[in-house]
Order: structure tokens, then C-alpha cells, then sequence
């Protein structure tokens, strides 16, 4: 009998280390693109093309492959998803500049790989172009730049550096250079250049500001005082006349009844 629990015991062990040394599936698989098996920084140039391939390495079986662009998925044909994929990004733009392709593993997406566009491109101004303000009034002269690499930014007037008085004030972001003038004078009256200087380019955005003279200010509560003032002189002439025309036209009508007797 206790032979039997010997044996018993010794199968025992014997099943849960054949158990235990099973061979478990594994995610050993590598994604490469354009065979590189690490994220990485695709340096491309405005209007140019770039085509990405995803290849799995290490797969022991048929592998799906997903891609995305930023948050949202790309759209693949049938037979551009199995153990290698390829997506194509034409027509490149300022607008895909820090963008990220990202490949994964259907199965586990864990795995994956990104690649992030580093879009070059001169600089791009934009901005309200024309401005007529009274003098005395608040303006704000922005000029937007997109730039890659970065512009440096500086304002000319009238085609010479501009030179801050009091109440001017620049503020410059990686996205805008603003000129802030307080109490607009006649002597700020001209054409404001927004120049973007960068390794690539350099670009010139012309704004016009107009100062024209300040309005006479019309005394709106004295008139409309006045106006009341009359309407109610009116008012109170009528009801002290009321009682007068009342007694002539009695007068009138005592003639007509003593002739009618």
C-alpha cells in the first residue's frame, strides 16, 4: 500500500513539472520600421513624401499589424496588414509637423513602435493686415508665424527698425510676435513690418495702421435731459391751458342755447 502512495506521489510531481515547464506562448515578436527597432524622429520637408513599412521580426505565426496617426487609426487594404504594412504620406504640409505614426500588434499592443515628422518649412505670417483706430484709442498688432526651425522675429515701421517709445510694448510667444500701442498718437500713424527670419527663409508681413482724429464726443445725457426737460414743460403748459380753452368753449355753446329759446 505504501508502495502504491509512493508511486502515486513521485507521478504526481513528475505531471506538474512536465506541467510546469510547458512551453507558454510568448510575445517575443520585434516591430521594425524602415528597419529601425527603436522609436525615432523622421526628418522630412515640406511637400515632399514619406513612406513608412512596419515588419514584424521573431514571429513564430501570421501577425496583424494596426497603424495610427496621433489618436486615430489608419485605414489598411486587406493585404497590407499581415507581417508587414506600409503607410504613405504624401503632399507632407506645415500641419504634419509633430505628428506620430504609430505601428502595433493586433494581438498585443503593447508592442509597438512610433515615428514622429519633424516637418522643416520656412516661416508662414498671418495676421489682420489694416487697422484704422482714433487717436487716444488701444491696438494690438499680431502677427502669427508658423516656423520650423524657429524664426527670430523683429518689427520695422516705415523700413526702419522700430524704435519702443512709452506706450509701445512687444510681446513675442514661439507662435505670434504682438505690438501693443496705448493712447494711439498721429505720430504712430504707418506701415508696421513683422519680419521672420529663420535658417531657411526669411519672410516680411506688412501692417498698416491708420490714426485718424478723435471724434467730438456728443453729450448724450444733457440731451436727453433736455428733451425730458421740454416734453414735460409741454405736458404741464397744456394742462394749465386745459382750463382756459375748457371756459371758452362753454362761452361758445351759452349763445347758441339762449338764441334756440
Amino acid at each position: 500500500m505504501a508502495w502504491k502512495i509512493s508511486c502515486l506521489m513521485r507521478m504526481c510531481r513528475f505531471l506538474l513539472l512536465v506541467i510546469l515547464f510547458l512551453p507558454c506562448e510568448v510575445t517575443s515578436s520585434v516591430l521594425t520600421v524602415n528597419d529601425k527597432t527603436e522609436n525615432y524622429i523622421l526628418d522630412t520637408w515640406l511637400g515632399s513624401q514619406e513612406s513608412l513599412k512596419c515588419a514584424v521580426k521573431n514571429h513564430t505565426r501570421e501577425e496583424e499589424l494596426l497603424w495610427y496617426r496621433g489618436e486615430g487609426t489608419v485605414d489598411l487594404k486587406s493585404g497590407n496588414k499581415i507581417n508587414s504594412s506600409s503607410v504613405c504620406v504624401s503632399s507632407i504640409s506645415e500641419n504634419d509637423h509633430g505628428i506620430t505614426f504609430t505601428c502595433k500588434l493586433r494581438r498585443d499592443q503593447s508592442v509597438s513602435i512610433s515615428v514622429v515628422l519633424n516637418v522643416f518649412f520656412p516661416p508662414l505670417l498671418s495676421g489682420d493686415d489694416l487697422q484704422t483706430v482714433e487717436e487716444g484709442s488701444d491696438v494690438k498688432l499680431v502677427c502669427n508665424v508658423k516656423s520650423n526651425p524657429q524664426a527670430r522675429m523683429m518689427w520695422y515701421k516705415n523700413s526702419n527698425i522700430l524704435n519702443l517709445e512709452q506706450n509701445h510694448q512687444v510681446q513675442q510667444t514661439s507662435e505670434s510676435l504682438q505690438l501693443s500701442i496705448t493712447k494711439v498718437k498721429k505720430s504712430d500713424n504707418g506701415t508696421y513690418s513683422c519680419i521672420a527670419n529663420s535658417p531657411l527663409q526669411m519672410e516680411t508681413k506688412d501692417f498698416h495702421l491708420i490714426v485718424k482724429d478723435k471724434g467730438v464726443a456728443i453729450p448724450i445725457e444733457p440731451i436727453i435731459a433736455a428733451c425730458v426737460v421740454v416734453f414735460l414743460t409741454l405736458c404741464f403748459g397744456l394742462i394749465a391751458r386745459r382750463k382756459s380753452i375748457m371756459k371758452l368753449c362753454i362761452k361758445d355753446e351759452d349763445p347758441q342755447r339762449e338764441t334756440a329759446l
